[in-house]
Formats: structure tokens, sequence, C-alpha cells
């Protein structure tokens, strides 16, 4: 009998869990050493992915499929491809650094903190590898909760209006999501005679463009809000801003990355003619929300508000890149999730650290750490850089691939969306400047610790895998390249014109 991995990988969280409950919460530095210990056992088991998964393999991998309500048709069903591995992977390797985030910034109700960022953890891996729609569903519900409660516990001031926000906001749209998977479910059934929520199953099955559309808006709905796209966006930077260092991390890092995952594993293969057909006004929104944060991001007095509507702008070039469907763009927009998460990830990290040490997030109070703090300075020009897309660095390998794959299919969109490229090295140059460089105003500012070594052990490897996607992307592209080529030619393979050639004839006149 084969070993359950990916079952391990989801479900260790959970066994992190009970090892906290046996600790009394009154020891916190046993709850955040032991729940750092997991959370690094964790990840250690998650990394043979990267050597065990195969790229010339079955198109899913590791797969595990045992009925659970055979009645209904549900069967608990995991799977992973190349997209899957490094999003499993990014998720693993923040979680140990976002527990020393913590360290010193959670400092009550520890023990029920850590058993939610445990929570968190296996609510998102199961949103990535699962290959049951119902499952799919369960798990992407389960990981609202725990957030909801790490904003509205530990968060700012206004920490109860963003929580409850962010989780009607996502919940609203999981609903809707809903209401599409059962219309699938049922339709299935009548084209089949049998009830299935697996995704082969509903792949398999050809479903009018009329039906498609109405299904896409559903499940896309959904996506939308937690990529998040304009006009989706207004919860995400409340959210960001309120939320503990931690949960801005997870957040920008990998639960945004679920509405692009969505787009790429649910919605556009299920429904492909549908995608199609709304290329141009996903594209639209896409650059809009690309230009539009640019530009909110340049007026930000806050600096972790900055880095949220940074957010905003760098995930619509992950959507361009999706609808170019062509392999250059989606590979680039799967490389750019990860180098989203890991460079926004970082700056949220370091936002984190000048609030430690100021209590504040206003660019203005800061200034001329450089001369005070010059480790620091060092990495957050890195991560600053990265952002950007500068050459060298992961940033412009993602960002070079949809450029150069939506200049094949939709040039002028591409060509806006290089306007967010400008604006983007302009509002964050500019705001490490201000922090950076420049006298030393604030006479706070002038004893400001340099980094620690818990903070080197966060930020440094980091800066290593952004260094290393930048130099040398090849392993990443190679992993991600077979299940990419499988995506643009099943969204592809349908004749569109004549699809919506045979609906016009077939509209009552």
């Amino acid at each position: 009998m084969s070993i359950p991995y990916l079952t391990l990988i989801v479900f260790l969280p959970v066994l992190g869990m009970a090892l906290l409950a046996a600790i009394p919460g009154t020891s916190h530095d046993a709850i955040r050493k032991t729940t750092l210990a997991v959370t690094i056992a964790h990840f250690a088991l998650s990394v043979p992915l990267w050597w065990l998964y195969q790229t010339s393999g079955a198109p899913y991998q590791f797969i595990e499929r045992r009925p659970w309500v055979t009645a209904f048709g549900i069967e608990y069903h995991l799977g992973v491809d190349g997209v899957t591995v490094l999003l499993v992977l990014l998720t693993t390797f923040l979680m140990p650094l976002a527990v020393l985030s913590s360290w010193r910034y959670i400092d009550r109700h520890v023990k029920e903190y850590h058993m939610l960022m445990l929570l968190l953890t296996t609510g998102m891996l199961g949103v990535f590898v699962a290959l049951d729609l119902f499952v799919f569903y369960v798990f992407w519900e389960l990981m609202l909760v725990p957030m909801y409660f790490i904003i509205g516990i530990w968060g700012a001031e206004q920490r109860i209006y963003a929580s409850v926000k962010f989780f009607l906001y996502t919940f609203v749209g999981g609903l809707l999501m809903l209401v599409g998977i059962l219309v699938l479910y049922f339709y299935h059934h009548n084209l089949t005679g049998t009830y299935s929520y697996a995704l082969a199953d509903l792949l398999a099955i050809d479903v009018p463009l009329r039906i498609q559309l109405g299904l896409f808006l559903a499940f896309g709905l959904a996506f939308a809000i937690k990529v998040p796209m304009f006009p989706f966006h207004t919860w995400l930077p409340d959210a960001h801003v309120q939320a503990p260092t931690a949960g801005s991390v997870i957040l920008a890092a990998v639960m945004l990355k679920m509405g692009t995952y969505g787009f790429y594993r649910f919605a556009i293969p299920l429904f492909p003619d549908a995608a199609r057909v709304l290329l141009p006004w996903v594209a639209t929104l896409a650059v809009i929300g690309i230009l539009y944060g640019a530009m909110v991001a340049l007026v930000q007095p806050n600096i972790k508000k900055l880095v949220a509507y940074s957010s905003v702008s760098h995930l619509g070039f992950v959507m361009l890149g999706l609808f170019a469907f062509n392999t250059v763009g989606v590979q680039g927009s799967v490389i750019q999730m990860i180098n989203h998460g890991l460079s926004t990830g970082a700056l949220f990290f370091i936002c984190g650290m000048l609030y430690e040490r100021r209590h504040t997030y206003e660019i203005e109070s800061f200034g001329g750490l450089s001369g005070v703090m010059p480790v620091f300075a060092t990495i957050f020009m890195i991560v600053t850089l990265s952002s950007i897309g500068l050459p060298g660095l992961n940033g412009f390998v993602g960002e070079f691939l949809i450029l150069v794959g939506m200049f094949q299919t939709h040039p002028y969109m591409a060509g806006l969306s290089t306007v967010g490229v400008i604006l983007a090295a302009y509002y964050m140059l500019r705001m490490f400047g201000r922090v950076m460089f420049g006298p030393i105003d604030d006479e706070s500012n002038r004893g400001l610790p340099d980094l620690g070594r818990r903070e080197l052990a966060v930020l440094v490897p980091i800066v290593i895998v952004i260094v290393w996607i930048g130099v040398y992307p090849k392993p990443f592209l190679d992993r991600t390249a077979p299940s990419v080529e499988r995506f643009v030619e099943h969204v592809t393979a349908t004749d569109l014109l004549a699809v919506e050639e045979s609906i016009e004839v077939e509209a009552p006149r």
C-alpha cells in the first residue's frame, strides 16, 4: 500500500495543533518552539515533491482517490501537477518564516494564534491539491475561518471591520461558486447518469457556450474576489493594514494565489470557450487593476497600504498572463505567482520589522535609516528591486514572459500594462528613498537596531530564492512547462469562431 504522501502534507499541521493543545497556554516559549518545529518539519516533508514530481509523467501525480460520500459521488481525491508543486512548496516554505516573524509581535492568546496558523496551513494546502470540487470547496471555506480570527483578534484598531469585510467578500463569492458547482454537478448527471464532483469527470463533458458563460461567471467572481481583481479589491487594503505581520504575509503570498490558481485549475479548463469569449473583458479589468493599483500606491502615506495596493497591480499582471492562452504568457503568470509571494511576502515582513521598532507605518516617520541599519537597507533594496522587476531578480522573469505572451495575442493590452511597470518602479523607489535615505529628522530613528538573528533567518532565505529564480529560472520553468502546455492545448482545442457562429444560428429570431 502506497504512503498517502499528499494527505500527510495537508494534515501534518493538524497533528501540530494536537501537540499545541497538550501544552499549557502560559508556556509561550514552548508553544512558539513547537509550532516552529512543526512548520520546519512540514517544509522538510514537502521538499521531496521538487524531485519526486516527474515532468514526463502523468498530468497529475501522487494521486489519492478514495470514496467518501458515495451516494452523492463525493470522493477524497488529491493530486498535484507542476504548478501545484510550486504553490505547495511556497506555502510550506513561508510558514516557518511567518512563525518566526510572530515571535515577539504576538504576546496574547499565543496558543490560539499558533493553532489557527496551523489550521490555516491545512486549509490552503487542501485548496491546492484537491481534484474533487466538493473537497476543494470544503478547504476553500475552511481557510476563511482561521484568517478571519487572525485579523479580528490580533489585528490593529479597525481589525473587526477588516475581518468582517474580508469574510463577507470571500464567503459571498464562495456561495456563488457553490451554486456553479452544483449546476455543473447536476448537468453531468443529466448527461451521463452518474453523480460526480471529480474534476476529470467534469472536464470530460461537453457544456454548451451559453451554460459555460453563466458558470464561468459564478466561478470567476469567487476567484476574482480572492485575487483580488478590480473592482472587487476593496477588502484587501483594509485586511492587509489591520492584519498582524504574519497574517499580511500569508494573505498576500499564498491566499491571493488561490484566486489565480482557481482560474488556472477550474474556471478556465472547465469552461474554456467562455473564458476565450470573455478574454477581452477580463484582460481589460486586469489592465485597469494594474494601472489603478499603481496610481493609488503612488499617493499612499502608509508603507503597508502602499504594498497592499502594489499587490492589486502585480496580480493584474498574473491575470493578464493567464488569459494570454499561450505557453509563454501562462508560464510567466505561474512564475509570477511564486515571485509575488516571495517579494510581497518579504515586503510585509519588512513592514512588520519597521513597526516593531517604531510602532508606525507612516512613511514620513522614517528617513535616513540606511546609516543606522545598513544590513536592513541592503535586504530592503534587493526586495524592492525584485518587486519592480529588475533583471537578475525574480520579478523580471515573470513580468517579461507575461508581456511577451500578451504581445503575441493582444499587443495593445500588453502596451498599456507596461505603464504599470514604470509606475511600480517610481512608487517603490520613491518609498525606499524616503524611508532609507536623507537626513534623520526624527531622533527616534537614530538608535534603531539593525536586523537581529531571528529577522535575518526570516529574510535571508527569501532573498536567496529571489536571486535563484532571477539568475537561473530554468528549474522552475521546466517543472511547470508540461502542465502549462496541457492547459493551453485544452483551452484552445475548439474553434471558437465556429462555436460562436453555431450559437448565433440557434438563437431565436
